[in-house]
């Protein structure tokens, strides 16, 4: 069976020229979208070269965005439909008779509609607000936005400060404005082995080097990380300490302690996404509330209104302030007024309090079912999470599970979507409970999956 072996320039270290020749044949198209790359053995006897220059070239290749490692399957290049890549577009919109299990967003809510026609009636009677939304502003967001973000996070038991405060377009463009301010290419930004997908792609965009960090059941193992730091510096620590993704867990007290001290002692940055925001007995004291010098935090509606109201805020630190706010007019040069003036009419008006309540009873029952249906497996969620991890029955693997689901038009993530770098991959996978069109819907997918998991055919299949 042949190969595809490229004709290397012979100028600079062999795995820059394989590097170079992958991506020239991706730009013609010699190699296309979902193509695999040669298996690094057989390519390295091809070209008369170690197996480790073929490692690193395709390193090289990953870091520059051409293709994407899987574990346990080989390297392939970015854009084609076999690629487990993590969409942000849900299938249900797309395709009727789907059940997209996939996606951490709120529940449906016809309230919720309601209170957007409001907001927007109230903009439109509102010349001032009107003129506001539609002229060119701060890169920092409007005063009045920042005034009602912060009143609104004080009132969740996020205490911040208006000047504290940049508005942005929702958590992943937090992440992006972060990582652009905090870590340049070819930094080292650490995260947990399994993380929110998005901080992948993000530190990859911009050629950032990811750190796995160890985790367990209690959220991220803070002391590993000082002797984590020792081998590979890192800039930049990315943590959700209320509601790890995927896995859920939630950062003790102590931990949080530990991991505040650490980061003031070997001067590294703390991005705390706080975007999955919980009800206040389910969260502990903010990382930036422990090390308010050293810690962005995110904050974020698309989890409490909509997920394509793309407005949130990032509490700063003084001393990065100016960097932030230049990282924000270089991408977009300001934060959509018009968004964020119906965000700020939404959460004055009472709106936005009303549907986070009706939430977190939806989210209630919701858990409710997803425990009953699932009882016997290995399940985690928490209280006002959109999600659940289900570690998967010895000898199953997640990727046939997930096959089998997407046959009966089911879909769910596995475990390899969260995965940092070339980490090894639990045999789990993620449902997002949440995001069913209603509880008929969640009830008619849980029991199919539950069938899917408990089948002793797909257990015979594993143990061949």
């Amino acid at each position: 069976m042949t190969i595809w072996v490229p004709t290397l320039s012979g100028e600079g270290p062999r795995y820059r020229q394989l590097a170079t020749a992958i991506g020239r044949a991706i730009e013609s198209r010699e190699l296309g979208p979902g193509t695999r790359l040669p298996p690094q053995r057989r390519l390295a006897h091809a070209l008369g070269v170690t197996v480790g220059t073929i490692t690193r070239a395709y390193g090289e290749a990953e870091r520059q965005g051409w293709v994407e490692a899987r574990v346990g399957s080989g390297t392939y290049v970015r854009g084609g439909r076999e690629s487990p890549g993590f969409s942000h577009v849900s299938v249900t919109r797309e395709n009727d008779g789907w059940i997209d299990l996939s996606l951490a967003m709120p529940p449906g809510d016809a309230e919720r509609d309601a209170g957007l026609r409001r907001a927007l009636a109230g903009i439109q009677a509102d010349p001032t607000a009107l003129a506001h939304a539609l002229d060119y502003q701060p890169e920092g967001g409007l005063d009045a936005h920042r005034n009602i973000y912060a009143r609104w996070m004080t009132e969740l038991g996020l205490p911040v400060d208006a000047d504290e405060l940049i508005i942005d377009q929702g958590g992943m463009n937090g992440i992006f404005i972060a990582l652009c301010t905090l870590a340049g290419p070819g930094r080292r930004v650490a995260a947990e082995r399994l993380t929110y997908p998005g901080l992948i792609s993000v530190a990859g965009q911009l050629g950032q080097r990811l750190v796995a960090l160890d985790h367990d059941a209690d959220g991220l193992a803070v002391d590993t990380l000082a002797a984590r730091h020792d081998q590979q510096p890192f800039d930049v620590l990315y943590v959700m300490p209320e509601h790890q993704n995927p896995t859920t867990a939630r950062l003790d007290e102590a931990r949080r302690a530990a991991l505040a001290a650490f980061a003031r002692e070997r001067e590294v940055w703390i991005v705390e996404d706080g975007v999955q925001h919980l009800p206040a007995a389910e969260r502990g004291t903010p990382l930036y509330r422990l090390a308010p010098e050293r810690t962005v935090y995110l904050f974020s509606v698309s989890k409490i209104l909509s997920g394509g109201l793309r407005s949130g805020a990032m509490r700063v630190p003084a001393a990065i302030r100016e960097r932030v706010s230049a990282a924000v007019r270089n991408i977009s040069w300001m934060p959509p007024p018009l968004i964020a003036s119906v965000v700020g009419h939404w959460i004055a008006s009472g709106d936005a309090d009303r549907v986070r309540t009706r939430q977190f009873d939806e989210l209630a029952a919701r858990a409710a079912m997803t425990r009953a249906a699932l009882s016997g497996f290995d399940l985690r969620l928490r209280a006002g999470g959109f999600y659940a991890w289900l570690e998967l029955p010895p000898g199953q693997r997640a990727a046939r599970v997930v096959e089998r689901l997407a046959a009966e038009r089911i879909k769910v993530n596995a475990a390899e979507a969260f995965c940092v770098g070339s980490e090894a991959a639990p045999q789990a996978i993620r449902i997002c409970f949440s995001a069913a069109r209603d509880r008929a819907a969640l009830a008619d997918a849980l029991a199919r999956i539950r069938g899917v998991v408990a089948s002793p055919e797909l257990q015979a299949w594993q143990t061949i």
